[in-house]
């Protein structure tokens, strides 16, 4: 699997990442906001949606994740909705990334999560980036929404 390194300065950008990150999960302990520095990041076990291929009817061996970086600047604040952040081990499954315009070029992303979780970030502007870190690991399970997803299970 090739390894992705993208940036996102506009909304175009941004749904190309979110697109990427469609069912990633992440522990809550791998989520860090630094008021100080303007800067949200995470790191996600991302699903490799594009070498699932044709919407997961390859095998089931060709299904992979792979530990990848979210990484938001020039964040104003950030909120967090049903989310408790003391829960580090807690398990979040991350359905979209969205942004809101406010005035130009500032306003609101938002992350999506399965269960009714968010977290909305208040930016200048869009700047954000999203580095796959390796290591590449096979799974069986292919996420789904049916049933509220299984791909929270792996971690």
């Amino acid at each position: 699997m090739q390894q992705l390194k993208l940036m996102a300065l506009d909304q175009e950008d941004l749904q190309v990442i979110s697109a990427h990150l469609q069912d990633a999960v992440l522990r809550i302990a791998d989520i860090a906001y630094v008021p100080s520095d303007s800067r949200f990041a995470m790191v996600v076990n991302r699903f490799d949606w594009v070498g699932a291929g044709d919407g997961g009817k390859r095998s089931k061996k060709e299904f992979q994740r792979l530990r990848t970086a979210l990484r938001f600047d020039r964040v104003l604040s950030a909120k967090f909705k049903q989310i408790k952040l003391s829960a580090e081990d807690a398990v979040l499954e991350l359905l979209a990334v969205q942004f809101e315009e406010s005035s130009k070029p500032e306003g609101y992303i938002t992350l999506v999560f399965a269960g009714g979780g968010a977290i909305r970030l208040h930016v200048e502007c869009i700047e954000a980036e999203m580095r796959d870190l390796g290591p590449v690991w096979k799974t069986k399970n292919l996420p789904g929404h049916e049933d509220g997803g299984d791909a929270a299970a792996e971690t």
